[in-house]
């Protein structure tokens, strides 16, 4: 097959959505087709990929590539990018990874146009909660981890107790997670706590754990990649995920259970779909029974052992080479 990949955000940009075309970009490469990516996004570097990238095309361009390929593939539904279709019929498949609405569920004009431009797509949502909000049929294929980056370190002593990683912004839950450590402190218990990231709150959050009287359970360590985040999530038992906001997926939760932690998270949204059986869920915001189901790993590690025993299985599903295929299938249907 021949795919022409729209994507407004691309390297050098470096984001969730950016993470998910890369991987699917190089596995449809390396799984037989031609891709060729669009994106606005300029460098000024001279990486290789194994595909083209053409940055900002001209109009001219953009529909001699729309001529070229047998899929147009759009990473969430870009409206900027529709318009060759109007000249130029071709299959539109459009993978979904986030919500077309705003935080407090309303729905500007684009966003209507967003969702009814699905109902002319073959689309993919990245969890059942993508696919519930969007008007049309959709398939569920779940994104993919880096395996090649994030595994277990038998080597690595797992001596610390509860991590979190992410951006250290509001709707992210940190604070949540702050105020269970110090409803545990009250139950006798006294986990330490890495908070991996940085982000705005991060002042804040090293008040408040001062005013909760926890600052010496919580070690900020700032941001880590790669080997040395891989290192660090070894270290831990549980993987924190108190997401305030209905998350789309939840690559976060999938690399940490590679890593050999039990996920708690949020349970809105589609964080459930990435954790699997692999951990539990609590409603979002909800303090107490976040701190009742720390108390319980805690102060049961079988129930640990017992999770981390599914973890190979529902890695398994989440392989950057299972979700290509996955993803693969259903573009050779759309042009049989």
């Amino acid at each position: 097959m021949k795919i022409l990949i729209y994507s407004p955000l691309f390297y050098p940009s470096v984001g969730g959505l950016e993470t998910v075309v890369s991987i699917l970009a190089h596995e449809f490469v390396e799984q037989g087709h031609t891709v060729k990516l669009v994106s606005n996004v300029p460098t000024t570097d001279r990486k290789i990929f194994p595909f083209e990238v053409i940055r900002k095309p001209n109009p001219l361009k953009l529909l001699k590539l729309t001529h070229w390929c047998d899929i147009y593939f759009q990473v969430c539904v870009s409206l900027n990018g529709l318009w060759p279709l109007i000249f130029i019929s071709k299959s539109l498949v459009i993978t979904h990874q986030t919500w077309y609405r705003s935080p407090n569920e309303t729905m500007n004009w684009q966003n209507y146009l967003k969702h009814i431009v699905t109902r002319f797509a073959t689309n993919i949502s990245a969890s059942h909660a993508l696919a519930k909000s969007i008007p049309a049929p959709s398939n569920v294929i779940p994104n993919s981890y880096r395996e090649d980056i994030f595994y277990e370190m038998p080597e690595v002593s797992r001596s610390q107790e509860l991590v979190f990683l992410g951006r250290l912004v509001s709707d992210k839950g940190a604070n949540l997670l702050l105020e269970a450590l110090a409803e545990l402190k009250k139950m006798g218990l006294t986990p330490m706590l890495t908070i991996v990231g940085s982000g705005p709150e991060e002042s804040k959050l090293c008040q408040q754990a001062k005013d909760l009287e926890i600052y010496e359970q919580v070690n900020f360590v700032g941001v880590k990649v790669e080997y040395e985040l891989v290192k660090l999530l070894n270290a831990h038992q549980i993987m924190v995920v108190p997401s305030l906001w209905n998350e789309p997926f939840g690559i976060v939760a999938l690399e940490g259970i590679a890593c050999g932690c039990v996920v708690v998270g949020s349970e809105g949204g589609g964080l459930k779909d990435a954790i699997g059986s692999c951990g539990v869920t609590f409603p979002n915001g909800n303090v107490e029974k976040l701190t009742k189901t720390l108390f319980n790993l805690l102060t049961h590690p079988e129930q640990l052992t017992s999770y981390r025993e599914n973890a190979k299985l529902h890695l398994a599903r989440h392989t950057t080479k299972a979700i290509a295929k996955a993803y693969i299938e259903v573009l050779e249907a759309v042009i049989k």
